[in-house]
């Protein structure tokens, strides 16, 4: 049953994908979004180790030292220390082995740089987070803009190729006027040229095609093998420029960041405690065994008086946050001239579209006449290619301003932020 059902699982595999939304779905299991996805996962990790700084540490020990001579096993206070050397029958906590087991834990209760840090660190995850969304965007627009382009390049073989044929019935043509004597064989080479000269054409254009289905297979990993139907279903939404949030979320934990190494100047209070057993042999009655507790808790106020390293680190941070707040001015700059640039063209792409498909539909009744005045020998031969060049050129203006405008909205949805998929289907 494999064997039976391997040609058809094959072609399941294979087989074409029907929508932009195909597409979509590819790309959201591409490495290339795997690779955000995965920077996501280290910032949340980076996340949770700033904030995991500020919950108690626990350890648990264990250990075995040998002393050359009997050492004490704990602190004993002078008046309990005279009582036993007083009284040799009770045994006395010193031995050479001692064994010991225990606990300590340690606590910031006001260590000012660790929130700064958890600050700091939420930040680079919301940055991580919107990088991924934007850069979700960025494949989809390519993703739009490829498949227009493939749209483009097909439209554009299609009227070589209808021109081709044209080309070739008049070839017919004038291979008869050449031959009757009515023509000169000049026209004949001629027309030979045009129609080489689209084999040229296609030839490019072939080529450009196989660059933007290797576009769109580096994403998805889907090769197509003609394009997809495409509508707007939307258009794009002002608003804030949601292609600049992952710069911005970094310029904000960058500034938190050089908070936290200006915090690092202020005092710190931390809590530390710990808890040991221990066990030996005592020294006075080494057949006895002695068992004894001893923890201590503790406050420990730590006050940075002079620290001229740290302070070099608070300017270098702000330096780096300076630069970083300096770039993101630039490029909301460098935004709000492209986007305001992108409207406009996307306005008057809409028009050239509509005066595009009228003028296709006068020249192609040009050409009609030109080729019965050709026919009826009241036309050059250069007068009549003219014409069908005109046709061509004109159709090649069309599917580029409708190329074009897919290419201007999407790029005005990825600064914009907003959702494709809702936009395109």
């Amino acid at each position: 049953m494999l064997i039976l059902l391997f040609p058809m699982l094959l072609q399941a595999q294979t087989q074409e994908p029907q929508t932009i939304s195909t597409l979509f779905d590819s790309l959201k299991v591409n490495p290339n979004t795997r690779s955000d996805e995965l920077l996501m996962e280290q910032a949340l990790a980076g996340k949770r180790a700033a904030t995991g700084a500020l919950y108690p540490k626990i350890d648990a020990f264990g250990g075995y030292n040998y002393h050359n001579t009997p050492t004490g096993m704990l602190p004993v206070a002078p008046n309990d220390l005279i009582k036993m050397v007083k009284d040799q029958t009770v045994p006395q906590p010193f031995s050479q082995n001692i064994f010991n087991v225990g606990g300590a834990v340690s606590m910031p209760l006001f260590v000012k740089t660790i929130y700064s840090m958890a600050g700091k660190a939420k930040k680079m995850y919301e940055s991580a987070e919107a990088k991924k969304n934007i850069d979700l965007l960025k494949n989809e627009a390519v993703i739009v803009s490829s498949n227009s382009m493939i749209r483009f390049l097909e439209s554009m073989d299609k009227a070589l190729s209808k021109k081709r044929e044209s080309l070739q019935k008049t070839k017919e043509l004038i291979e008869m006027k050449v031959k009757n004597g009515r023509a000169p064989e000049s026209a004949l080479l001629k027309i030979n040229s045009a129609i080489n000269q689209i084999g040229v054409t296609r030839n490019e254009i072939a080529m450009n095609r196989e660059k933007a289905i290797a576009a769109v297979y580096a994403l998805t990993n889907v090769k197509l093998n003609k394009s997809l139907n495409m509508e707007q279903t939307g258009s794009y939404e002002k608003g804030e420029y949601k292609a600049l949030e992952p710069l911005q979320k970094k310029v904000e934990a960058t500034k938190l960041g050089m908070r936290a190494e200006r915090d690092k100047l202020y005092p710190a209070l931390v809590l530390h405690g710990i808890y040991n057993h221990t066990y030996a042999k005592s020294y006075n009655i080494p057949d006895i065994g002695v068992n004894e507790d001893y923890a201590t808790v503790g406050l420990t106020l730590k006050i940075p008086i002079f620290e001229k390293s740290q302070y070099s680190k608070v300017k270098m941070s702000k330096i780096e946050w300076e630069k970083q707040k300096n770039e993101l001015d630039k490029m909301r700059l460098d935004f709000t001239a492209e986007a305001n640039q992108l409207e406009k063209s996307l306005v008057l792409l809409n028009s050239s579209v509509e005066l595009y498909k009228k003028s296709v539909q006068d020249k192609t009744e040009l050409l009609n006449i030109a080729k019965v005045a050709y026919e009826n020998d009241r036309m050059s031969i250069e007068d009549y290619l003219k014409y069908e060049d005109d046709l061509v050129l004109e159709e090649s203006q069309l599917y580029k301003a409708e190329a074009g405008k897919w290419q201007t909205l999407m790029k005005l949805a990825v600064i914009y932020g907003n959702n494709i998929e809702q936009m395109v289907k």
